[in-house]
This record gives C-alpha cells, sequence and structure tokens, in this order.
C-alpha cells in the first residue's frame, strides 16, 4: 500500500501510468479531488471509473494519521493537536489563526536529536523522520477544521517538533507538494523552514533557489552561551554559522529570519543585545525574539516582560530589524514536544 500524499504531481503521474495503466490525466485528476476538494476516501471522486476506485483502495491509501488531542487555546484563536500513527509515534501540529491568515506548524520527525536545553522535543531523544505524506496529513487535519468556516491554510512553519535539515529530503518534497498549483497551492514565500544550524542543509539550500524563508535558531551571541544550550553549536560554532548565513544570502537574495529564545540569567542581558547586534550586522535580517516557554523537565525561566522590551529596544538602537515574538497559545502545552510528551507520560 503507498500513501498517495507522499508523491509530487510528477510522481503520481508516473505511478497511475506504470501501475494502474491509466492516461497521465487521472493523476491530476487525483490531485485536484486530494487537495482542493479535500477527498478523505477514493469513493468520494465520482469523476473517477468504479474500475479505477477500487483499485486505488486496494493498493493506496490518503489519511492514517488519529487526532488523540486536542487543546483549543481560550486566550486566542490557537488549536494544538497531537496525532497519531499506526506504528505507535505521535507528533505535534498547530493551527494558528491570525488576522492576515490562518498558519500551520508542522513537525519534521518524532523527536528529536538535536538536544537543545529548553526544548521539549528533544525529550526521549529521537524516534523516526516524517515523511514528507505525514507532515501533508499535519496540514490536511488543520485544513479539514477550517473547511468547516470556509477558510484555508496560507502559511506553513516548519518548526514543530524535530530538525528539518536532518530530514531534507522528505522536507522539500513536502514542500513541493503543498505548492503545487493542482494541490494546496500554497506560495513558496508563505513557508519557512528552521534550523538549529546545520551548516550543510544551509548551504544545500542556497544551491537549489527556493524562495521559502530560511529561520536560523541561535539563541545565544556567542560561543560560550550556545554551547551551553546548544550541543550543535560543537559541530558548527557561530562563525561557521555566520558564514553560510552570509554566503545563503549571497546566493538567494532572501532575507534570513534569526530566532532568539529569551532565556532569563543566560542569553537576555544587555550585554547579550549588543553583542548580537554586532554578530548580525551587514547581512539582511529579521531577529525574532521568543519568550521561552516553561518546560518543568528543563528549568528554564523566561525573561521578564521589562527585560524583554530592553532587550528588543537595544537591537532597534543598533539598527537592527527586530520583533518579539507574540505569544499563541500559552494557556495549552505551548512548548514544541510538551503536548507529545505529557501524553507519553500519561500512557505510561
Amino acid at each position: 500500500m503507498v500513501h498517495l500524499y507522499d508523491f509530487t504531481l510528477e510522481e503520481l503521474r508516473d505511478w497511475v501510468v506504470r501501475e494502474l495503466g491509466e492516461r497521465p490525466f487521472r493523476a491530476v485528476q487525483l490531485y485536484e479531488w486530494m487537495y482542493q476538494k479535500r477527498a478523505k476516501s477514493f469513493d468520494e471522486m465520482t469523476n473517477l471509473p468504479k474500475a479505477l476506485r477500487q483499485r486505488l483502495n486496494e493498493m493506496a491509501y490518503l489519511r492514517s494519521a488519529k487526532q488523540v488531542v486536542r487543546q483549543d487555546s481560550k486566550v486566542d484563536p490557537t488549536t494544538k493537536f497531537l496525532l497519531a500513527w499506526p506504528d505507535g509515534v505521535t507528533v505535534e501540529s498547530v493551527l494558528m489563526r491570525h488576522g492576515y491568515g490562518n498558519s500551520v506548524c508542522v513537525s519534521s520527525q518524532v523527536g528529536c536529536k538535536m538536544g537543545c536545553t529548553f526544548c521539549a522535543s528533544t525529550l526521549g531523544g529521537m524516534i523516526r523522520h516524517m515523511t514528507a505524506g505525514e507532515m501533508v496529513e499535519q496540514v490536511m487535519h488543520s485544513q479539514s477544521l477550517l473547511d468547516e468556516v470556509g477558510q484555508r491554510v496560507s502559511s506553513v512553519v516548519v518548526m514543530g517538533s524535530g530538525e528539518p535539515m536532518d530530514n531534507y529530503d522528505q522536507v522539500m518534497r513536502f514542500i513541493d507538494i503543498i505548492t503545487n498549483e493542482h494541490g494546496l497551492n500554497i506560495g513558496q514565500r508563505h513557508i519557512t523552514v528552521s534550523t538549529v544550524g546545520l551548516v550543510p542543509g544551509i548551504r544545500r539550500l542556497a544551491e537549489e533557489g527556493r524562495q521559502i524563508t530560511l529561520a536560523v535558531s541561535l539563541h545565544a551571541p556567542n560561543d560560550a552561551i550556545r554551547g551551553r544550550m546548544m550541543p550543535v553549536n560543537k559541530a558548527y560554532p557561530i562563525a561557521k554559522l555566520m558564514e553560510a548565513c552570509h554566503d545563503y544570502y549571497r546566493k538567494t537574495g532572501r532575507r534570513i529570519s534569526f530566532e532568539y529564545a529569551l532565556v532569563a540569567g543566560e542569553n537576555d542581558s544587555l550585554e547579550c543585545a549588543k553583542e548580537l547586534a554586532e554578530l548580525v550586522k551587514g547581512l539582511p535580517c529579521h531577529v525574532n525574539l521568543i519568550p521561552v516557554n516553561y518546560v518543568p523537565e528543563r528549568g528554564y525561566r523566561r525573561t521578564d516582560r521589562k527585560q524583554i522590551f530592553a532587550f528588543w529596544r537595544a537591537l532597534l538602537d543598533a539598527g537592527v530589524n527586530a520583533t518579539i515574538r507574540r505569544e499563541m497559545g500559552h494557556d495549552i502545552a505551548a512548548a514544541c514536544g510538551q503536548l507529545r510528551a505529557q501524553y507519553a507520560n500519561r500512557q505510561a
């Protein structure tokens, strides 16, 4: 059995011709039923011959994930899902409704092996990669909810559990699928992919010329602090990371977004702000300040509101384009991996 959400349109066309003996146009019909009409079964695809629908039921499937937990924020229009797959793994996905559109946060791995000390995703390590189709299912799950009110997913951020650059091929296949004009037709400029700073992945992305947004989890202005918070810094220290970021901009012309989680007493001093401003000087970028989410197993405290604004102001005064991320769903399990960890503890 093949998962049709795993296929790009070109791959689906090849499969339809080779395995089903059908004409190539059937692939476009299938794609439009899957993504534009949001069919949940082959039997709904009424303009396909009955014999073809029967063969599809025997050889392929669409959705395999089941929702096991849903949390709706009471303070803003954010919904968090925990989805389970037949092999027993669970991952989180988040639907965030904004005035300018609806965004879905997608997990690229089950767990994570990067070991960042402020993150819940790394608790328990990494179990396996998500396939492109499983990432598509996360988007389609939110789209099903939006269909009830006549809305659509307008942007996607690959910032959930896992390191996207550690699952590079499947993540890029996922992007090719959701941007196809016969599918969800989400513009590349409305897709953001985050990385802890895997330099080979950044360099590979630069060569491919995609119009997506690259977000780099920086979280510290120097190797001493970053090394304590992010083990990846040992392999790719800040100098190597920033060199790759500058090369990325030169090759793509795309501004980079730097993620900076503010942790009380760790990386939130005004000295850190000045050092950060010096580090990114000369690189067209945006710094996204994130009040760190509390994770009981980690013990980090978030920076108080007054210091957050002081840090932000110091960046602005130094000429750095910076914003403070609006908190979404802070009354539910907000940290990446936190809902999954809570569910696993309850099951245990």
